[in-house]
């Protein structure tokens, strides 16, 4: 039997091929109007495992016919940068082939001085760099070479794109098996991939595997079977490395300290980075703290700063101190839910004129045409408050900030409805 992986057997070689991501390579989408111009940027592709990053690159390079370079993050070093690189001017030099693509898997694991050695070719055009990351480039790759670069987001795989790829896998098995393969059941299938279509097409070629006869009936309970034990293991790369993150976050959030320490020690001892442990806790600390404690987020600010320049094993204690921390305080997501209230109604309402008396007056004409008159200072009156509109017209006492039922923000409900009685409806 062939030993091949399904999901290598079956990657596409075209964009018409090419399954989900139809907001970058579906008709008339962004990404795809440049492939076909034959002009594309250099660009960095940031998204799960799975989704088709490393195919993506080989099919730009395919359509364009370009002369395409390959370097995974974790193999390789500056030497081998600079031994591309070369190897691109001289393409350059010799060949009418068109610009060469530089393709580095897993960008994200360069360190600052391997993604130096990549600016000047960028800059200079020597070759059109994809790098590709299943972690935020703002944060994992130098600002120097992100200016350079278009990021272009991939998702997780939906459940048609996976049905769709199903189907191509049991083709191609039944074909090269020689027998049928009847899907009864794809639920546990869809799940166990977790929006990866690498993972899918390869557990399906395993599960098949196990199952004797000349029909190979796949259900739910055959799938848990075959691939529930594989959940012990941690791929820090991919594979279930966002289920733990997930589980980790929401442990926290559930103010449950003892998982939360559980699902730390999983992502540890499977070698994550510990920075982007620290990063996830920073966000939830706001995100899901927030006013109920803002010390919360003063103290995942020190732990990332304290991992960032200390090594293992002491850093376990700080992240463990840290988690404990964030799961035994209150929880509340006011702010988070204000900002996105925010947003929502800037884009209802579009760019509403600030009130004349709250613009700067920086010039005599400005004061003359009424910008900041009528501006009264706080700090001139008791308690440093002054009843004053400082919303645009047309959305005066709307209310973007609810406070929720814990004591910090209990407190900051009644000193809101004292300060603007029923303005807003605190």
């Amino acid at each position: 039997m062939d030993s091949t992986p399904l999901a290598e057997i079956l990657r596409p070689n075209t964009l018409d091929e090419y399954v989900g991501q139809d907001h970058l390579v579906g008709k008339d989408s962004v990404l795809r109007k440049a492939i076909e111009s034959g002009q594309i940027p250099s660009m960095i592709l940031w998204g799960p495992p799975g989704t088709g990053k490393t195919t993506l690159a080989n099919i730009i390079s395919k359509t364009l016919k370009r002369p395409f370079y390959s370097l995974s993050a974790i193999q390789s070093g500056v030497k081998d940068v600079r031994e591309v690189i070369e190897k691109a001017k001289d393409q350059n030099l010799f060949s009418n082939r068109g610009k060469p693509i530089l393709f580095i898997d897993e960008i994200h694991r360069f360190s600052k001085s391997q993604q130096d050695s990549l600016l000047g070719a960028v800059e200079k055009g020597l070759v059109t760099l994809i790098g590709a990351t299943t972690e935020n480039p703002s944060f994992e790759v130098i600002s120097a070479l992100l200016s350079r670069c278009q990021v272009y987001i991939l998702k997780s795989l939906d459940k048609n794109d996976l049905n769709l790829l199903l189907e191509k896998g049991k083709s191609e098995l039944e074909k090269t098996g020689h027998r049928k393969i009847k899907i009864k059941e794809s639920e546990s299938m869809l799940r166990y991939s977790g929006g990866d279509a690498r993972k899918l097409l390869n557990n399906l070629q395993l599960i098949v595997q196990g199952i004797d006869g000349k029909t190979c009936v796949i259900t739910n309970q055959k799938v848990d079977e075959s691939l529930q034990n594989s959940l012990a293991t941690y791929d820090k790369g991919g594979e279930n490395h966002y289920d733990i993150i997930s589980a980790f976050i929401k442990s926290m959030r559930g103010s449950d300290p003892n998982a939360s320490v559980y699902w730390l020690a999983r992502m540890i001892v499977g070698g994550e980075d510990l920075k982007f442990i620290a990063r996830r806790m920073l966000i939830l600390a706001s995100e899901d703290i927030g006013a109920a404690n803002p010390t919360a987020l003063v103290i995942a600010n020190n732990c990332f700063q304290a991992v960032s320049v200390i090594g293992i094993p002491e850093s376990e204690i700080i992240l463990s101190q840290t988690a404990v921390y964030l799961a035994n305080s209150p929880k509340s997501n006011s702010t988070y839910k204000a900002i996105k209230t925010a947003k929502a109604l800037v884009e209802q309402t579009g760019d509403l004129p600030v009130p004349l008396h709250l613009r700067n007056a920086p010039t005599k004409l400005m004061k003359e045409i009424g910008y900041g008159k009528d501006y009264d200072y706080a700090h001139d009156h008791a308690g440093n408050f002054t009843d004053l509109e400082f919303l645009p017209e047309g959305i005066s006492g709307t209310t973007l900030y609810t406070p929720q039922t814990n004591a910090r923000e209990s407190a900051d409900r009644e000193r809101l409805k004292t300060l603007w009685k029923e303005k807003y409806g605190y």
